[in-house]
């Protein structure tokens, strides 16, 4: 045991997968954890009073478009609140990307994560235009933040591999210039058959340059939008489940339960990882019904009750499909409480964990996730006592601690009352 520590956190409570123990010590010196106890009788550089607060890993932000973010309104607003519009709009905005705007941009929202517990990053980054500014922006702020914050970059390929001409070629350009995960959006493609061809090419791409798959999957009320088979059935017959991530998956909302719970149970069989964008679905899908209106979230309870993994994502950050957002993923685990019907006490903590371990099953984090003796010393102390109340509360992170140091702080607001409040 060592006599001295840079960092000493005292009488914290731990939560581990849901459940939070009692009071406890942490030690953290050369950027790892090098004790957990009751009590520790050692000296420290910073030495922190927790008083019984909640201590996590980190947040994991599953999906993310930071090369779009912080746009919205350029050049103009997304008036239908559709989808559709808003790859339209997105589409005008890229004609001006610069390295600049993007690094900046992108930088500026992974502070705003990061103030809020936010250590871990998947985000997408369009490669359908020639220049892949966006992927080139994108894997510059990779190294530039890699220090404080793991960032991966999916090649995305916004307007499909197949509907314009050299999609297909940029994106394989992408892996062999760093690009993390391999990206898709087989029912943007223009034909169901292009679509399953662009499904086989991802796959054969990943093999290839030895990468992760996610792939933006069937983002769409439509019920014969069925290319989640697809991805399930190559990732069982390639043995690659684990690697495999189906993002959004909306229109599992509207399938009958006939076909979704047979196609839940060969998922579960692969298995591979689903992402739940629950602000952005709630906001972008059912916006062609008229009433009933479909919630168009994927169903996340279901999924989870049979075993699969299942994380939650911002998506959007204030672009052209969502105009709002914080990055606060506490508001995300809210909204996925709420929109699919998970208030029972062990389906909150359930959501709790889709932003933290789940989300490090989906980025593939393995040992390098976790508030353990001797991992990197990535994690955070909420103003909350358990999972519930860090939800319930939107708590504040006020300690953020990225490899081993303090990265932020916040102070939590107070309210003071001014006259009698029983008068």
């Amino acid at each position: 045991m060592v006599d001295s520590v840079s960092v000493l956190l005292r009488q914290g409570r731990l939560i581990t997968a849901g459940s939070v123990g009692e009071p406890v010590d942490i030690a953290i010196a050369d950027g790892k954890i090098q004790a957990i106890a009751p009590h520790l009788n050692i000296t420290a550089e910073t030495e922190l009073d927790l008083a019984g607060r909640l201590v996590s890993p980190p947040f994991v932000e599953s999906h993310i478009h930071l090369d779009s973010a912080l746009t919205a309104g350029q050049p103009r607003w997304n008036q239908s609140g559709t989808l559709f519009e808003g790859i339209d709009i997105w589409r005008e905005r890229k004609q001006s990307l610069t390295l600049e705007d993007v690094k900046t941009r992108a930088l500026a929202t992974l502070k705003l994560q990061a103030s809020q517990g936010t250590l871990f990053v998947r985000s997408h980054a369009d490669v359908s235009e020639p220049s892949l500014i966006p992927l080139k922006a994108l894997l510059e702020v990779r190294e530039a933040v890699k220090d404080w914050i793991t960032l991966q970059v999916v090649a995305f390929p916004q307007d499909g591999i197949y509907s314009a001409p050299g999609n297909a070629e940029r994106l394989e350009e992408a892996l062999k210039l760093g690009a993390d995960v391999v990206g898709g959006i087989p029912h943007y493609e223009l034909t169901r058959e292009d679509g399953v061809k662009s499904v086989h090419r991802i796959f054969d791409l990943a093999e290839q340059y030895d990468r992760l798959i996610d792939i933006h999957c069937d983002e769409i009320d439509d019920d014969q939008s069925r290319f989640l088979e697809v991805v399930v059935a190559e990732a069982l017959r390639r043995r690659m489940g684990d690697r495999v991530t189906a993002s959004h998956t909306t229109a599992m909302g509207s399938y009958n339960n006939a076909y979704a719970f047979k196609l839940m149970g060969f998922m579960a069989r692969s298995p591979i990882n689903i992402v739940a964008n629950p602000l952005i679905n709630l906001t972008l899908q059912g916006r062609t019904d008229t009433y009933p209106k479909r919630r168009g979230l994927t169903r996340v309870k279901e999924l989870w009750q049979q075993g699969i993994n299942v994380s939650l994502g911002n998506d959007c950050i204030q672009d052209p499909w969502y105009s709002l957002g914080s990055g606060n993923l506490l508001e995300v685990a809210s909204m996925a409480v709420h929109g699919c019907q998970m208030t029972g006490r062990d389906q909150v903590r359930a959501c709790y964990q889709m932003i933290t371990e789940n989300g490090a099953k989906t980025l593939h984090l393995g040992k390098h996730y976790g508030v353990e003796v001797g991992k990197t010393a990535n994690l955070m102390v909420l103003e909350a006592t358990d999972a519930i109340a860090a939800i319930q509360y939107r708590a504040t992170v006020c300690t953020v601690i990225s490899r081993g140091k303090v990265l932020a702080t916040t102070t939590p607001a107070q309210t003071t009352w001014q006259r009698d409040a029983s008068a």
